[in-house]
């Protein structure tokens, strides 16, 4: 597996990656404003490559997995930004440890649902609430896109993999419209009691 992600993959993102830092650096040298939509592609290539290394590296070595958890939640609220999407992030409750899993996986479920935002829903704002309850992690994240309420999502890849993560944690998706439009992202885990 490994050997065909990094095939299939690794080629792409570098291309993806040195071809935006050429044409920021020749925008820049030129003296031309540099798109904010340029920049976004030449930070998510590096992300992207970064996290691609990293799992390939996982896969060939059984080691511990990627290390992004919700301490790393506030750089995804400024990729996000940087991509014209207004993005805030609001963390309730007492903060106590989280599983590993939990913490790794809540921070999945954010950074897909801001991708979809950013892919799909035409939005110009999203919101990220992050609680800390006894015995519970809940994570939202609300955008303010074209889902109409009462209509059922289009099941992708995405929402199903936040869903298999979720319920393999023991936890509870939902992933819907918003009443008042928009669509909305809410993951509950539980994670015991907080020590």
């Amino acid at each position: 597996m490994a050997r065909e992600l990094h095939d299939s993959l690794t080629h792409q993102i570098s291309i993806i990656k040195v071809q935006s830092g050429v044409a920021v650096h020749l925008a820049r040298k030129r003296g031309e404003h540099v798109p904010e939509s340029l920049l976004a592609i030449r930070e998510a290539a590096r992300e992207a490559n970064r996290e691609l290394r990293a799992t390939l590296d996982t896969l060939r070595d059984d080691a511990e997995p990627p290390s992004h958890g919700l301490d790393h939640v506030p750089e995804l609220v400024e990729r996000a930004r940087g991509t014209g999407l207004n993005t805030t992030l609001t963390i309730g409750g007492q903060r106590h440890d989280v599983p590993i899993a939990v913490d790794r996986t809540a921070y999945r479920i954010v950074q897909e649902a801001l991708t979809n935002t950013a892919r799909h829903a035409a939005a110009e704002t999203a919101s990220i609430r992050i609680d800390y309850r006894p015995g519970t992690l809940a994570v939202r994240v609300d955008d303010d896109g074209k889902a109409v309420p009462g209509t059922a999502p289009v099941p992708g890849v995405g929402l199903l993999g936040m869903r298999e993560r979720v319920t393999a944690l023991g936890g509870r998706l939902r992933a819907e419209p918003r009443r008042e439009g928009g669509f909305s992202v809410q993951a509950e885990f539980p994670v015991g009691r907080p020590s």
